[in-house]
């Protein structure tokens, strides 16, 4: 029987290029998006020209009665890569309101919550599956504005390791991928030539990285040899966790 793989958020950036990524190792993908259908059709275009098999299905991953009508459309699950992001607010604690803050915090775990509860089922049937959460550096890392997006992340962090103490009895394993700078649409509101040159300097391999970059390890550590680890985080940061003070 095909298997199958469902990636919320696929539409754009890092979904998109791991959708492609997990068609191309084999899997049939529902290419979830909430509001663009002509960017989901599109992936599900280049993974049937790459000879893969997708479908797009809309939900709004926050709402559980539609992600039930996306649950019910898989059929069966073999991986999920829980992608969709809800856009932050970035700004110091000083001018954010609570309403900006607990939209994104409360947001973000709902987009994981009602998602995974329903997924688990599935997999919990055939006691085997694989969980990839997407999270960003921002759950460790302080910079200026990200108190909210930091604290999702850090909290979508603690939900996954959780998620995967639960899993684990079942063949189920629940892994983090914590991406630094990403060159997406999502992130080009902040990107500026200065800032690219500064992630640049502060990375080993001195450049920022593209959806492609991630989406090849979500897939390695969902499709690929990944099968004794969980409750894992792997940061893909181009080297920029160990550079101090550059």
């Amino acid at each position: 029987m095909e298997k199958v793989a469902l990636v919320t958020g696929a539409g754009r950036g890092i979904g998109a290029a791991a959708a492609r990524e997990l068609a191309a190792r084999g899997y049939h993908v529902i290419v979830n998006y909430r509001r663009d259908e002509a960017a989901a059709k599109a992936v599900v275009d280049a993974i049937e020209e790459a000879g893969g098999t997708a479908e797009p299905v809309r939900a709004d991953v926050r709402e559980p009665r539609q992600v039930e009508d996306l649950i019910a459309a898989c059929r069966r699950l073999d991986v999920l890569v829980c992608n969709a992001n809800i856009q932050p607010p970035f700004a110091p604690l000083a001018t954010m309101t609570w309403e900006d803050f607990a939209g994104k915090v409360m947001g973000e775990l709902a987009a994981v919550f009602h998602v995974s509860k329903l997924a688990l089922a599935l997999m919990r049937e055939r006691r085997q599956g694989r969980i990839v959460y997407v999270s960003s550096v921002s759950a460790e890392a302080v910079r200026p504005g990200a108190v909210a997006h930091g604290t999702a992340k850090a909290a979508l962090e603690a939900f996954a390791r959780q998620v995967a103490g639960e899993a684990g009895a079942y063949g189920i394993t629940v892994n983090i991928v914590a991406p630094g700078g990403v060159r997406t649409d999502a992130s080009a509101g902040l990107r500026t030539p200065e800032a690219e040159a500064a992630l640049g300097r502060r990375s080993v391999l001195g450049r920022m990285l593209e959806p492609e970059d991630v989406a090849a390890v979500i897939a390695a550590v969902a499709a690929g040899g990944f099968h004794a680890v969980t409750g894992t985080r792997v940061a893909v940061d181009a080297g920029h966790g160990v550079i101090i003070g550059r």
